[in-house]
């Protein structure tokens, strides 16, 4: 049986909140930047409601010609746990959001396979709250995404938060994942 130190470390592709380094580094250990790239033919939308931003939540989207960019970041096993938690991916898939592996590029062309996170029901846009899409936005800055997506990301409408956020999230999902077996240690 092989362990988990002998596969190499997932690949996730972040297009939204996750972009932004304050957000990343406190939910993950040792996030490592590997490249900024693009997802082809998606684009960013927003729907539900979240409860930490009081708004539509982000979600990657099928568009034929956009391109979705964001970042590649290199996860140790326990931050991409730490992080599934945090999105509400569970194992029984009943999490609003899934794994989705795909290809992203960056902008030599260099592909990196990818998981992302895509909401498992989309239902209707939503506006996300002003606070949240700023959130956004100093990612993409603080990750030198392309200014022309960048001016793409501040043309999305958004909506007034009604309690100031983000909330903070009513439990510990570090303790959650720890629970996780550490089989073959």
């Amino acid at each position: 049986m092989s362990r988990p130190a002998d596969k190499p470390q997932p690949f996730y592709f972040a297009y939204g909140s996750n972009m932004n380094p304050a957000q990343i580094e406190a939910r993950c250990r040792k996030p490592e930047v590997v490249a900024t790239a693009r997802l082809p033919d998606h684009r960013l939308g927003f729907f539900g409601s979240s409860k930490i931003w009081d708004g539509g939540e982000e979600s990657a989207q099928p568009e034929p010609g956009a391109d979705l960019w964001g970042v590649v970041y290199r996860l140790s096993f326990h931050d991409a746990e730490i992080l599934d938690t945090w999105q509400k991916v569970w194992l029984d898939g009943t999490g609003p959001y899934f794994h989705f592996p795909t290809q992203v590029f960056d902008a030599e062309g260099r592909n990196y396979p990818v998981l992302l996170y895509k909401r498992d029901v989309l239902g209707p846009r939503q506006k996300p709250s002003a606070p949240y899409l700023d959130h956004i936005i100093a990612g993409a800055m603080a990750r030198a995404l392309p200014p022309p997506y960048i001016d793409l990301l501040r043309a999305i409408p958004t909506c007034q938060a009604s309690t100031p956020v983000p909330r903070k999230a009513s439990f510990n999902p570090e303790f959650f994942a720890g629970l996780a077996c550490q089989c073959g240690d």
